[in-house]
């Protein structure tokens, strides 16, 4: 005998499923926000193994939790806000998050529009990636989750005023990383465009 697999039509019908603890719906929940969560994760957790270990213990603990969220806000969103609490959980956990570089190796001036560039995408979140992990973890949950200060300081118990200074340090590293590739973006069209002045005078002399 054929068993028949529930399909959930309804987001209402998957998390009344989760609530009655089916298997069927975890996996289903699995399969269509992984991809989104590691995604966040690895926001807060560069390596891609701590990311992926920092997801599936959200994932557990969104199913422990399942009943605690309320079905009048966005379902994808708690998960994503239990998401980045077990990233920042593993920051803690691992002392990771306090890791500072110095104010004074960074010589650029804060420009708060610095992400007004022609850089692509792809180059910003790796940049963000590569940022220290204290700065790295405030300018996340800052610019990218949309939190305040103050719920930033009450998340990682530090003071408003550290919160501050470091997204104000990310952004200044930020922007100095972003000068330094466009820099070297020009530098290669300007070369490539020699190369080709060069090889197009070379088949005129020759003629």
């Amino acid at each position: 005998m054929l068993r028949l697999i529930p399909f959930f039509t309804t987001e209402a019908q998957l998390i009344a499923a989760l609530k009655r603890g089916e298997s069927r719906a975890h996996k289903v929940v699995y399969e269509r926000y992984a991809g989104k969560m590691l995604a966040v994760c690895t926001r807060y957790c560069a390596n891609r193994d701590d990311a992926e270990e920092v997801m599936i213990d959200g994932f557990m603990r969104v199913f422990e939790k399942i009943e605690q969220f309320r079905e009048d806000g966005s379902f994808e969103g708690w998960i994503r806000r239990v998401m980045v609490t077990e990233s920042l959980m593993f920051l803690r956990k691992n002392k990771q998050w306090r890791q500072e570089v110095s104010i004074d190796d960074v010589t650029v001036e804060p420009d708060y529009a610095w992400a007004d560039t022609a850089v692509n995408e792809n180059d910003l979140l790796r940049m963000v990636n590569q940022l220290p992990d204290g700065y790295r973890t405030v300018f996340n949950l800052y610019a990218i989750e949309g939190y305040s200060h103050a719920e930033i300081a009450d998340m990682l118990s530090i003071s408003e005023g550290t919160s501050k200074s470091q997204l104000s340090r990310a952004r200044m590293l930020l922007q100095a990383n972003v000068k330094k590739l466009e820099q070297e973006i020009a530098q290669r069209k300007w070369s490539g465009q020699g190369e080709y002045y060069e090889k197009s005078v070379g088949k005129t002399a020759n003629r």
